[in-house]
């Protein structure tokens, strides 16, 4: 039933479907199981409504501090905006443009002057040019025990230069309080991230690192900052290869459901063993399809058998998720595949479908070719699944925010697909706006030939074994450093898990993700420059420091105070306030490496610090400050490297 052009509600399933695999493009007969009513599959929603803005009046700075604890930015923008209001009174919704300096006017900076004259001028306006507009808003700031002092330069920048007593306590505050504190706010309540995306009887190889590993960390972002995440695994669980791999399971062990992942042995063998028995003996081809129509039609037999292959697919899965802490929740192809019917018929009410050379299909506006949602043939396929994903998580899942971690190969196809649900009514026209669909697109892991990575014998590379070797190196590293005689063997196990996992993730995420990066074991283990090697001993020598001053950091941080004397612990003090405002940012324009970089550029700045003569911490009159100072650093960088995915250590 179509109950409004922006909801549709697919009516049950009433006959057997054709469907498709993601990666087969082979259509197939399935049904829907008769013991699966209407009522269980489809439930009428109502989608939720974009989120209303929500705007309030200034009231004291306090109250707006309060607010936006977390982030620098939104706290100036917050006492701009009050500026703005009584500087131009007649031009209504002028948001600030907080940005941090580069130069060395100040701290941040507020660049409307500009803008604002070029709207105001012609209007009788007092102002003589953008200085005046710039001066105007800095005099009508209110007062704030945030900013130390203004100016203005150029053609109305309006530098801040922000107080020293009102960082160390925010600072100290933190401390007090917990990073937590800090989280940026979206203006979203709940997300869809749909990564890693393996496919079924197949291993996960080096091409699915990225996926995982990217995907991993926005979903960690996205939590931070107070946002529900749905982490989605939408596996290729569903096609024509169940087919063989089933008929070739019944052949291999006739009483398969004693069949085990021990058993079986390598999937990945098993799955290319029955390819090639498909390929070269037609009564076993002949076996395969019919079994493919059993499945789908819903004979338990080989209902058992698949659901036997995803299990054993699943426990294989599992080992590499593990070892990159990797959490994801299973809504596979076969899940979305009731409510296909249903979503193209109601696409097909709304007249977006449309027959084109025996297809049925969905035309693009700006795209030479369609959106093939039905086949000639009549089978579903990726777009049909991917709509009918996209509709679901929209509807029944409530989700504002659909992010879908894929290479960017996938480009066109989900462009495409976010088009056509913008044509149906179910995602707003402005990509500003919410609900919104956004695809995180990634390129290529290569060799250091330059070439897709791959072993030698040009087989793609296993990732649980790539994983492994990292490991493996790393325990070396750390038994030649002399570790094995200082150290338990948890001790060893746990650290080399901690550095080995961690280099293999940070190595990925510091590039930007649209760009192809190289593979190196020798680089990514590297103890100097910007690596994980490098940035968990710096975290590890911080906590070193603490340890060594013998004070309790607990007490000092109720009972002690953080100040900002010095040029350089005014630089680290700033670098830790701006941890908000980047999560905020790598999380707006979904790009982890803009974390990687605040996390090496904190490691740099704290070393800049520590290595001065001026800034002695143990033993010197601001040894408690110091400290203090020291703990904020180990607090962000742990919180970073939770953000990344990565085990911080705390002795090298």
């Amino acid at each position: 039933m179509l109950t409004s052009l922006t909801l549709l509600v697919p009516p049950a399933p009433t006959s057997p479907l054709l469907t498709f695999n993601r990666l087969s493009h082979f259509p197939f007969s399935p049904s829907i199981s008769a013991a699966t009513s209407a009522s269980d599959l489809l439930r009428v929603v109502s989608r939720r409504l974009v989120l209303a803005t929500k705007t309030q009046s200034i009231t004291t700075m306090a109250t707006q501090e309060e607010e936006c604890m977390g982030s620098v930015k939104a706290q100036l923008a917050k006492i701009f905006e009050a500026s703005l209001k009584v500087t131009v009174p007649n031009e209504p919704d002028v948001e600030p443009l907080i940005a941090a300096c580069t130069g060395k006017f100040g701290d941040y900076q507020c660049n409307n002057a500009m803008g604002l004259w070029s709207k105001i001028k012609g209007k009788g306006t007092q102002f003589r040019g953008p200085p005046a507009v710039g001066e105007a808003i800095k005099n009508n700031l209110p007062t704030s025990e945030m900013i130390e002092s203004c100016s203005v330069a150029g053609p109305g920048f309006v530098n801040v230069v922000l107080s020293k007593n009102w960082m160390a306590k925010s600072i100290q505050k933190m401390l007090i309080e917990g990073i937590d504190t800090w989280a940026p706010m979206p203006p979203v309540k709940t997300a869809v991230v749909d990564f890693s995306s393996p496919n079924i009887a197949k291993e996960m190889h080096v091409g699915h690192l990225r996926s995982t590993i990217i995907g991993d960390t926005l979903a960690r972002m996205l939590e931070f900052s107070k946002v529900k995440v749905l982490r989605r695994n939408h596996v290729g669980d569903w096609g024509t290869q169940f087919g063989m791999l089933i008929e070739f399971l019944f052949e291999k062990f006739p009483n398969f459901e004693d069949a085990t992942e021990t058993a079986i042995g390598d999937l990945q063998a098993f799955y290319k063993a029955s390819k090639l028995r498909f390929d070269s003996d037609p009564a076993f081809k002949e076996r395969a399809q019919q079994a493919v129509v059993r499945l789908q039609g819903g004979e338990e037999k080989y209902r058992r058998a698949w659901a036997q292959i995803c299990e054993i697919s699943r426990t294989e899965f599992h080992k590499v998720y593990q070892r990159l802490g990797v959490h994801l929740e299973e809504k596979g192809e076969s899940f979305y595949n009731p409510y296909i019917p249903g979503v193209i018929e109601g696409l097909t009410k709304q007249g977006l479908v449309e027959e084109s050379q025996g297809a049925r299909v969905i035309f693009i506006e700006g795209v030479n070719i369609p959106l093939i949602v039905v086949k000639s043939d009549g089978g579903f396929n990726y777009a049909s699944t991917d709509l009918t994903a996209l509709w679901y998580r929209l509807n029944e899942e409530k989700a504002e925010w659909i992010i879908y971690v894929t290479d960017v190969g996938q480009q066109q196809h989900f462009d495409m697909v976010f088009k056509a649900a913008k044509r149906a009514g179910w995602l707003p026209q402005g990509d500003n706006s919410y609900p919104r669909a956004s695809h995180v697109g990634f390129g290529l892991v290569l060799g250091e030939d330059g070439k897709r990575f791959r072993t030698r014998n040009t087989e793609v590379v296993r990732l649980v074994d790539l994983l492994d070797e990292a490991k493996s190196r790393s325990k070396a590293a750390l038994i030649e450093r002399g570790k094995g005689e200082q150290w338990t063997e948890e001790e060893i196990e746990s650290t080399a898990d901690a550095v080995g996992y961690g280099a293999v993730k940070y190595a990925d995420l510091k590039n930007n993700r649209l760009t192809n990066y190289t593979f190196n074991f020798d680089q990514m283990l590297n103890d100097k420059g910007n690596t994980a090697v490098y940035l968990l001993y710096a975290h590890a020598r911080i906590c070193s420091i603490i340890r060594r001053s013998g004070k309790d950091i607990e007490q000092l941080m109720n009972k002690g105070t953080l100040v900002l004397e010095h040029k350089d612990e005014r630089d680290l003090g700033l670098h830790l306030l701006q941890f908000a405002e980047v999560v905020e940012e790598a999380c707006t324009n979904l790009l982890p490496n803009v974390l990687c970089d605040y996390l090496y550029n904190l490691s740099e700045i704290f070393s800049k610090f520590y290595s001065n003569p001026e800034c002695k911490v143990i033993g010197s009159d601001k040894e408690t400050s110091r400290l203090l100072l020291c703990e904020a650093t180990a607090v962000v960088m742990r919180k970073c490297f939770n953000l990344l995915g990565i085990t911080p250590i705390y002795k090298i």
